[in-house]
């Protein structure tokens, strides 16, 4: 069951919405001042809002905006100004819809269901999410194979970022040189492992603060090494 924010100050218009889109089937919620509204939106879950222009302590502007720059979740934007400058306003802020005051139920719920049908076909479709590492300030993208520490973007050759790849989703277990070579390399070491220390040594380069004392990527003497978490 698709769960809906109404944001309206006007309780009668927001009892009103209320009843007619949970008798289509929608769990619906209200609030009628615009700075606890933007928090329940902000900080729970819900599949699409239905949000007033003119309401007390923030407007409808700017909650659009704060919602948008978090979150994709539909927004229908409702208004008893008709001008032109606030709906585009509205809609360039990443409204979704905007309707002007008076309309029918019927219109909002129809409305409401194009944009969550909409909605859903697009997050059914899109990009799958990246898989991401994210440990103490580092971040891995094992998609887009991208590396950062502390919001600094470093760049990686490929087998640097395998090994780092491959030690940071194995945490706190030690692998011998002999192992992250032939997991790396895909070839038996032959006494070749001495690569696998010269990509340990660029990695700590450019994630580690202190080399010398690595926070991540920890040597265990006479054995190998072992990512810390």
């Amino acid at each position: 069951m698709s769960k809906i924010l109404i944001i309206e100050d006007e309780e009668a218009i927001a009892d009103l919405e209320k009843d007619y889109l949970e008798l289509s089937g929608f769990e619906v919620e209200t609030e009628n001042r615009g700075d606890v509204g933007l928090k329940r939106a902000l900080e729970e879950d819900y599949d699409l809002f239905i949000l007033d222009l003119m309401l007390p302590e923030v407007d409808g502007f700017e909650i659009c905006r704060e919602i948008r720059n978090q979150k994709n979740t539909p927004i229908i934007m409702v208004s008893a100004k008709k001008d032109d400058i606030d709906k585009i306003r509205g809609l360039g802020l990443g409204a979704d819809d905007y309707m002007t005051k008076p309309f029918s139920p019927s219109e909002l719920v129809a409305r409401v269901k194009a944009h969550l049908a909409r909605y859903e076909r697009l997050i059914g479709t899109g990009v799958q999410e990246n898989d991401i590492i994210e440990i103490r300030g580092l971040k891995i993208d094992k998609t887009a194979r991208r590396v950062w520490i502390n919001g600094e973007e470093k760049n990686f050759t490929t087998k640097e970022f395998d090994l780092l790849a491959f030690l940071a989703q194995n945490p706190n277990r030690v692998f011998t040189k002999d192992e992250l070579f032939k997991e790396i390399w895909d070839m038996e070491s032959i006494g070749d492992i001495a690569t696998v220390t010269v990509h340990i040594k660029k990695i700590r380069e450019k994630i580690e603060f202190n080399t010398a004392k690595p926070q991540y990527i920890e040597t265990i003497w006479g054995v190998g090494y072992r990512f810390k978490v």
